[in-house]
């Protein structure tokens, strides 16, 4: 019932528990949605052989109130456990708690790749003139930059003495407001920065895909952002010479603010994008604007080494709407079906891509999007699941 990882592939049975968490807010309203789709694509493609065993697991708010824990030690061991899941949206505790159950999870299971591919489909309302030129995979790094959370507040003992260490033992002259500063550390590391840019070396030669582009700001954090640049460089020159030379992909970099107005301008010259974790929070969101907007976003969070992954709704939880039959399912939908092709189940994974392409192209949607449609026609997000499933299934 488990899914295995050998020979350096996963190895997923005919029957195979998943664990997902339903999420906060919406999270209640998507994630039954997204679940029913799969065991639609699931059976179409495969005639009843193979299934899904969907196992609930606790994060959040419903976590905290049966057990008193965000995030309960349950939870990641059940993911370490069965290596792939799935996570709606949720909270992040305020004032108290994790500081975000999202990162907690990511570094618990070392999910260094935030996986964010990102296409438009025909019918989705762009503010661009050009959406269909887009067509970009971002690998942004999970695990380093400031997201590692090492940060002191401003006027706490912690800072003063952070302050002292850096002016008395290391010199530093360049801060403006000493005494009125926070602090926080940046790491980037080699080994960081390696894995990442294999992996989307990787993803690009099996997906035949033309481009790696490394993003970062090194002009200006020359040791970090910069060492993230020239670290890219050397893992592609030393371990995938024979592909570069035979031009299988060609590396490139960019300064992160060109990249987003090239992003704007020229967006068809890049594929596949590994950068670093901040950059790829504004990178993977603007990009998602360009085709629509974040609630079709899908996402995972990856580690390619041991095999373990998390796919996502790459939203909020949208407390506003949360329990009106308003919430699109669509980031979700199509994490699960990136969820399907990750462990090899890809007919199943195409019948659900399929199937929102259909939907969208012909203007139906959730009230967010189809408000911008010509002739949108809007669809709760119960409906909007049913006409998805009924696609996926060949009645419509």
């Amino acid at each position: 019932m488990k899914i295995v990882k050998q020979n350096n592939r996963l190895v997923t049975p005919d029957k195979v528990t998943i664990p997902f968490i339903e999420g906060d807010g919406i999270g209640k309203e998507i994630t039954p949605v997204c679940r029913a789709a799969v065991d639609v694509a699931v059976g179409k493609a495969y005639g009843g052989s193979r299934s899904i065993c969907w196992r609930e697991v606790l994060a959040g708010e419903k976590a905290f109130c049966a057990t008193g824990s965000w995030l309960p030690d349950e939870t990641v061991e059940a993911f370490r456990a069965y290596v792939v899941g799935l996570k709606g949206p949720l909270t992040t505790p305020v004032g108290e708690g994790i500081r975000s159950l999202n990162v907690a999870l990511r570094q618990a299971l070392d999910l260094y790749v935030c996986l964010r591919p990102v296409r438009w489909i025909s019918g989705l309302p762009s503010p661009v003139k050009a959406p269909y030129k887009v067509n970009m995979v971002i690998f942004r790094e999970n695990t380093e930059d400031i997201y590692a959370g090492i940060e002191w507040q401003q006027g706490t003992p912690e800072a003063n003495k952070f302050l002292k260490f850096l002016t008395e033992e290391m010199g530093v002259t360049g801060i403006r407001f000493p005494e009125t500063s926070a602090f926080g550390v940046k790491p980037v590391s080699v080994e960081g920065t390696e894995r990442l840019v294999r992996a989307a070396i990787e993803y690009a030669l099996a997906n035949r895909l033309p481009s790696v582009t490394l993003v970062h700001k090194g002009n200006i954090m020359k040791y970090t952002e910069g060492g993230f640049k020239r670290w890219g460089y050397e893992l592609a020159q030393r371990e995938y010479a024979k592909e570069l030379a035979e031009g299988k992909f060609f590396i490139q970099d960019v300064i992160a603010d060109a990249f987003l107005q090239n992003t704007l301008l020229t967006p068809e010259k890049y594929s596949v994008v590994a950068t670093l974790n901040l950059n790829g929070d504004y990178i993977s969101d603007q990009l998602a604007a360009m085709v629509g907007g974040v609630g079709i976003a899908p996402g995972a969070n990856i580690c390619y080494e041991s095999g373990h992954a998390i796919f996502e709704a790459t939203h909020g939880t949208a407390p506003d709407i949360a329990g009106k039959n308003m919430a699109n399912p669509s980031s979700l939908f199509l994490s699960s079906a990136m969820l399907l092709k990750y462990i090899g189940w890809t007919e199943a994974a195409n019948l659900m891509v399929a199937a929102m392409d259909k939907l969208l192209a012909g203007g139906k949607a959730t009230y967010d999007i189809a408000r911008f449609m010509p002739n949108g026609e809007t669809l709760g997000t119960v409906e909007f699941g049913e006409h998805l499933v009924n696609l996926i299934a060949g009645e419509s």
